[in-house]
């Protein structure tokens, strides 16, 4: 499992990992940047707003490209007919490959939590808000549920590379099942207080709220309102429940995966 891990980390960085990282950090705090220029009241919150956006948007997005790399390509390319024939078990090599998509993500999302932070700190700087955006333990708190999420949908990720035939299957369906699992809360909460919205609101929502028995609720892990208004009540009531359920739910797609492995023939 110690070589798989080695080895997915060279191939991340024969990939243009770091270009990707590099790039996705100066885009990041660019649009931060000009977010913050073109608002006119609050730049810092505006600021830390976009940028959290950005990174929910963006961490996912480099995530099922490296997961395409080490493991979708592993099959495609055929390299397992190498990769394979040493004496090791096959969870070996998916565990391996996961440990190392899960360490150069939290590396990423470490060093944008920081970059992003400095930033909005020297923005802060030249006006003085009524309400200061809070930089410490909520910030962290709201970075370390970010990465949770990320940690649910590279596990899937991962579990869709063993199932698909094609890697582009597994960007489709991470970030079809990242839509779903981050907004359909919010579509019921919508129209439980709105039900003018929609006609029938009631069924529609009793038709929304199945997939909450389904899916994990992402949209949740979402408590960047602490870190902008430093307000820790913003908190959900059910957050222990919601992080175990999510620690749950990226197990069973882990272990889903090990299975198909295990059970897949290599022609």
């Amino acid at each position: 499992m110690l070589s798989d891990f080695r080895s997915g980390i060279l191939l991340a960085f024969r990939a243009h990992f770091l270009w990707l990282a590099a790039i996705s950090l100066f885009f990041l705090l660019l649009i931060v940047w000009m977010a913050s220029e073109f608002s006119g009241r609050q730049p810092a919150t505006v600021g830390l707003d976009v940028g959290l956006s950005v990174m929910r948007l963006i961490l996912p997005l480099i995530m099922v490209l490296v997961v395409q790399e080490l493991l979708s390509r592993e099959f495609d390319r055929r390299y397992f007919l190498s990769s394979l024939t040493y004496p090791r078990a096959r969870q070996g090599l998916l565990l391996g490959r996961f440990a190392s998509v899960v360490v150069l993500m939290a590396c990423v999302l470490i060093v944008m939590a920081v970059a992003l932070g400095l930033l909005v700190a020297w923005i802060g700087e030249d006006y003085a808000q009524a309400t200061g955006v809070s930089l410490g333990w909520p910030y962290v708190a709201t970075v370390a549920l970010i990465g949770l999420d990320l940690l649910v949908l590279t596990a899937l990720a991962v579990f869709l590379a063993m199932v698909a035939s094609t890697p582009s299957f597994v960007l489709i369906g991470t970030l079809g099942f990242m839509l779903m699992a981050r907004s359909f809360a919010a579509i019921i909460e919508l129209l439980t207080r709105e039900t003018w919205v929609v006609e029938g609101a009631e069924s529609y929502r009793a038709g929304v709220g199945v997939l909450g028995y389904l899916l994990p609720d992402l949209g949740s892990l979402d408590i960047r309102m602490t870190a902008l208004y430093g307000r820790m009540e913003f908190l959900p009531s059910d957050l222990g429940v919601l992080v175990l359920s999510c620690l749950a739910y990226a197990f069973a797609f882990l272990w889903l995966a090990v299975w198909v492995l295990q059970r897949k023939r290599f022609a």
